[in-house]
């Protein structure tokens, strides 16, 4: 990371935390924004976390997760406050203040020193320190080495083993995507020896459905799905009436992307 002596310095006392992450937080983006707060409660900061919306119910589980702030959710003035007299700002897994929508700008025009820490291309030239590398498989993995760089290991207990291993898993598609590195594996495996339950975290994640979001999955795989086999893709469209009948939430379509690759020989377009 660049300036990770001078990173190290800013936090060796007390600071007014904020954390933010991209629209529709998913595990990776709620996961290393949890883990991280997790941390730097540990080391004495005030930390709030602050997401540009809702996210899925299947990612409650988290440790800290009842404090996260809601922009959306007539949080709005706090979170403006909040971003205002933070002395520092991290910012995780995007790339470009835009996609924290109205956020951006506040994040932009803030006072506070800020953080970037993201897997993504081309990242958005905003902040002050940078711990960006297109070479790691998720951001929750990036957060694990700033801390570990900051001589910090210790502090990672279960909780937020779990919620980085969280982050991993699922921007790797479960360790199958070709982003599955042998730094992936190191890490996992110190995460694991931290404390992190894996088959507890697979199964909040992958085996926590409502009866809707099951119902949901059948039909669109049933009725909405086309498969043009001399072109080998796969293909599906959900409308605005698919989403209301099966009363659809945040994280309902997750899961239907990787039905339609495990077809054989299949491309699936979105």
């Amino acid at each position: 990371m660049q300036k990770l002596e001078s990173l190290r310095d800013f936090l060796s006392s007390p600071k007014k935390v904020v954390i933010t992450t991209h629209y529709k937080p998913d595990a990776d983006a709620l996961g290393s924004s949890l883990g991280l707060a997790n941390y730097l409660k540990k080391k004495g900061h005030q930390v709030h976390v602050i997401s540009p919306s809702d996210y899925p119910d299947f990612l409650k589980w988290m440790e800290g997760e009842s404090e996260v702030i809601n922009y959306e959710a007539r949080k709005k003035k706090k979170s403006q406050l909040l971003i205002t007299e933070a002395d520092i700002i991290f910012c995780l897994d995007f790339n470009c203040l835009k996609r924290i929508n109205e956020l951006g700008e506040l994040v932009r025009n803030a006072a506070a020193t800020k953080v970037l820490i993201d897997h993504h291309l081309a990242p958005e030239k905003f902040a002050d320190f940078e711990l960006w590398s297109t070479e790691a498989a998720a951001t929750a993995e990036l957060v694990f080495e700033l801390v570990v760089n900051l001589g910090d290991r210790d502090y990672i207990d279960a909780p937020i083993a779990e919620c980085l291993y969280a982050g991993i898993m699922t921007d790797t598609g479960q360790f199958k995507h070709p982003n599955t590195t042998k730094n992936v594996h190191l890490v996992t495996a110190e995460l694991i020896e931290l404390g992190a339950d894996v088959a507890k975290v697979g199964r909040y994640i992958y085996d926590n459905n409502s009866l809707d979001r099951l119902k949901f999955t059948g039909y669109m795989l049933s009725t909405k799905l086309k498969v043009l086999k001399n072109l080998k893709t796969a293909y599906f469209w959900i409308s605005a009436e698919d989403l209301k009948q099966f009363n659809s939430k945040t994280g309902d379509t997750e899961g239907l992307v990787n039905y339609a690759l495990s077809l054989k020989d299949v491309v699936f377009l979105r």
